[in-house]
């Protein structure tokens, strides 16, 4: 019951339908930073993309 050669090309064939061409890219870019950050939780470690950034609050209203 394992995914069989007819059954990834159909797959395929339906993400591409689904994003198209042109947006394809960008959406394997994020799963793969989403795959990297979920291992890097799982080890413990910090994701290689969280970088801490400097955000200063704005004052509170009067």
């Amino acid at each position: 019951m394992g995914l069989s050669l007819t059954h990834i090309i159909l797959l395929l064939v339906v993400v591409l339908v689904v994003f198209g061409a042109g947006k394809l890219p960008q959406v394997m870019g994020d799963l793969g930073k989403g795959v990297r950050n979920f291992k890097a939780g799982l080890s413990g470690e910090t994701p290689p993309d969280s970088k801490p950034e400097n955000k200063t609050l704005p004052p509170p209203a009067a």
